[in-house]
């Protein structure tokens, strides 16, 4: 569909806001999303030799590492008769389809074709995609053309520390988690037994949210004028500071990527900048680890159970499960897979979901028209702020320190390794 012939019915819908929830191929907001690098898949997850099915926005891959490491991201299907490419061998750098043994190089070109003799392999060609290793995460560009620069983060790359890679599936649509971050009222109620909330935080009038070069600049005032400074980066980043939780470490700071399987459900990738090292830093490890091993319950399954009335949140062991994931869960989920806008009542704490679905709103809009995009750029230094604990020596947020190389730890839990896994397969 070009992008200046659009329907007045889908024009309507894309000035709604209605559209943003429907992410799967050629829909406004799924074109969006694919004109950004998106993290599909943990690194450490994708194993030499052994691809597999990959489900995110709606659309089926094949997702393999070839023998010398890189990663190669290629349609689902084999052209030939439509059998599944993740069934398929690994050889090389190259992918043999498991049925008749069509060869495919890693850009998609069909190289072999054993019982045609080759005859027409030059004139197959199935799809690939651009994918990059950072940090932890496959990342890949899903759009049309030449793909913009990898965003790159160098204050998680270069510090003494360990950078914990992390993510969870939440069962909704992955806006409501868009909205939820720039959603500070929530924190006093969802998560009020947590160390961050305290009396008046997201107070609405104490809320500004305005528009920055990366998308939006949300701000927290405290009585005594001091503020905290999260950024969101358009169209579907959150970078923020959050308070430490450990006695070996300071302030950590977060970034965190809400990218749709498919508009039912989706993933938020995170990664945690932890500045400690040394023999803290093999504590902190440590206890992490067996954190892992400690959480033993979905949090999606529990929730489930609790919006059915079959279980409440008091009745959990908080020692088995991910509370804080639990919490939005419920919150989130609680308000269906898919969150109807039309009865809201939107107040001053809601500043900052006016404020992206704003944003969004314009975006798709000129997207669909043919109209110019702002072309989304996170300055060196658009950073989170708290409290201006760096003018007061407290902490060192955002520091990069030349020739130091952080340590990357998976911390996600192993049932949640499992969950996750089977739903970027494609298993309901």
């Amino acid at each position: 569909m070009a992008e200046s012939k659009v329907s007045a019915q889908q024009r309507l819908k894309v000035v709604a806001g209605a559209s943003f929830e429907n992410t799967g191929p050629g829909t406004p907001a799924g074109r969006y999303l694919r004109r950004f690098w998106q993290p599909v898949y943990h690194s450490v997850d994708l194993r030499p030799g052994r691809p597999v099915p990959l489900r995110i926005l709606g659309e089926d891959f094949t997702l393999y590492r070839g023998e010398a490491g890189g990663v190669h991201l290629v349609e689902p299907r084999c052209p030939h008769r439509g059998t599944r490419l993740a069934a398929g061998h690994v050889e090389g750098e190259d992918l043999r389809c498991f049925y008749h043994g069509w060869k495919f190089d890693s850009k998609g070109q069909c190289i072999e074709q054993p019982a045609e003799e080759s005859f027409f392999a030059r004139n197959v060609c199935i799809r690939s995609w651009p994918v990059r290793e950072y940090l932890g995460f496959v990342f890949a560009y899903l759009g049309e053309g030449a793909p913009p620069e990898l965003p790159r983060f160098p204050a998680f790359e270069h510090f003494d520390g360990l950078v914990e890679v992390d993510s969870y599936l939440r069962e909704c649509n992955y806006f409501q988690n868009v909205e939820n971050a720039l959603d500070m009222s929530h924190v006093g109620f969802v998560h009020g037994d947590n160390r961050a909330s305290f009396s008046g935080i997201g107070l609405g009038r104490a809320l500004e949210a305005e528009e920055s070069d990366w998308g939006v600049s949300y701000t927290f005032r405290r009585p005594d004028g001091r503020s905290r400074v999260q950024q969101f980066g358009m169209p579907n980043v959150f970078y923020m500071t959050a308070l430490p939780t450990e006695s070996d470490a300071g302030w950590q700071e977060s970034v965190f990527w809400y990218v749709p399987i498919d508009d039912e459900r989706h993933l938020q990738f995170s990664l945690h900048r932890v500045p400690v090292a040394g023999e803290a830093a093999a504590r902190f490890r440590e206890r992490r680890l067996a954190r892992r091993r400690t959480i033993d319950l979905a949090h999606q399954e529990l929730c489930a159970k609790i919006l059915a009335g079959e279980l409440h949140l008091q009745d959990v062991d908080p020692n088995r499960v991910d509370l804080v994931r639990l919490q939005d869960d419920i919150a989130q989920v609680g308000q269906g897979v898919f969150a109807s806008h039309n009865a809201e009542k939107l107040g001053k704490a809601d500043v900052g979901v006016i404020t992206i679905r704003r944003l969004w709103r314009r975006e798709l809009s000129a997207m669909v028209e043919g109209a110019p995009l702002k072309d989304w750029k996170r300055p060196a230094d658009l950073a989170p702020r708290a409290w201006d604990l760096e003018k007061e020596g407290e902490a060192e947020l955002a520091t990069v320190r030349e020739g130091a190389r952080a340590e990357i730890v998976d911390i996600r839990p192993f049932v949640e390794v499992d969950y996750q896994l089977k739903r970027l397969h494609g298993q309901k």
